[in-house]
């Protein structure tokens, strides 16, 4: 009985935390349009943010807006983001679960 005690307390004390879901950003509008609230891309092209890692998608934001990826429409949206902005999309994708994609919308 001592073992399965001591065997239930550890894995308590190392089992992850449940985090709670990261509130939708302010700033996700001008995100979703191309690659969708989802994370889900939603125009040929854009790719699919849901379920990327963290930092990754933290840094390239910032690569974005500082100039350091040369992609002019990224450059003009991330531009006036500040790095608590950033986080919050990058947290928010991070945090969404790749599903089937969205089929494409018309290009008018």
């Amino acid at each position: 009985m001592r073992i399965l005690t001591t065997a239930a307390l550890a894995l308590a004390f190392t089992a992850p935390a449940l985090a709670a879901p990261p509130a939708k950003p302010a700033r996700l509008g001008l995100c979703a349009a191309c690659h969708g609230e989802d994370g889900m891309a939603r125009i040929p092209g854009a790719p699919n943010l849901a379920g990327q890692k963290l930092d990754y998608l933290r840094e390239a934001l910032r690569q974005y807006r500082d100039g350091r990826r040369d992609i002019p429409v990224m450059r003009a949206a991330t531009g006036p983001l500040s790095d608590a902005e950033l986080d919050q999309l990058a947290q928010w994708f991070s945090a969404q679960n790749p599903a089937a994609p969205h089929p494409p919308r018309a290009v008018q």
